[in-house]
């Protein structure tokens, strides 16, 4: 058998068509330990599809639970060497989200997260219920915020030390030094959150009470809070 002659441009035209053609049909979950399961920041009951398109079960990102979502890797993020895993859920239900986690040249984060989250324990034991994502992107650059944008609400499940925050607590999402920064606001003004995430996991939530005529002073102090000038403050330190 004779093997026909090919010219060296044909030659690379081929070997580059076959590598296209390998990582076309590689599995999904390659992708997810390349995007960091193996380091335990990603976690999966099951992962099905190419890496083009594909499905994950019970899915863990950074201690929150997504549950069941569709997946794949943008192309064009591969090129310019960074793993962009796009992630949505869209079944007309409250909890649809989309966003992305993106991993490359030092730097690790979310991208363009927009949708309704279950807390879980983060931040525990604040009773936190909800998280409501409007357009949040989050970047680490080694182990330092490089860019924190978009907009969180959080949703408090009841009360909590007597306080009613069922319309939640909003703010703009930003960089303070080494840990992205959220500081949260109710729509009365009189309760401040602000939420810490450090790139190695740590947190940490500041809430702040202003004790204002009617205030259940009680209510406060039993929870944990320690008056400071006008307010009542708790903070609490945890681990991701």
């Amino acid at each position: 058998m004779r093997w026909p002659n090919f010219s060296r441009r044909e030659t690379i035209g081929l070997i580059v068509f076959a590598a296209l053609m390998l990582v076309a049909f590689l599995p999904l979950r390659v992708a997810l330990g390349a995007a960091g399961v193996s380091k335990g920041t990603i976690a999966a009951r099951q992962v099905r599809g190419s890496l083009w398109w594909g499905r994950i079960d019970s899915l863990t990102l950074g201690g929150v639970h997504l549950g069941d979502v569709d997946a794949k890797v943008s192309p064009v993020q591969l090129l310019v060497g960074r793993i962009r895993l796009d992630l949505w859920r869209k079944e007309g239900l409250p909890n649809d989200f989309a966003g992305a986690w993106s991993v490359g040249f030092n730097q690790r984060g979310i991208d363009d997260v927009t949708g309704m989250l279950g807390a879980g324990g983060v931040f525990a034991p604040l009773p936190l219920s909800t998280f409501e994502f409007e357009d949040v992107t989050v970047h680490f650059a080694g182990d330092t915020c490089a860019k924190a944008e978009g907009r969180l609400r959080v949703r408090i499940s009841g009360q909590y030390a007597g306080l009613n925050l069922a319309q939640g607590m909003s703010g703009a999402v930003t960089c303070d030094g080494a840990a992205v920064l959220v500081p949260l606001v109710s729509q009365t003004g009189m309760e401040r959150l602000s939420l810490r995430i450090w790139r190695d996991g740590r947190t940490s939530a500041q809430l702040a009470v202003k004790a204002s005529e009617g205030a259940n002073i009680a209510a406060l102090t039993a929870a944990g809070l320690t008056q400071r000038g006008e307010d009542y403050v708790l903070t609490i330190e945890g681990q991701m």
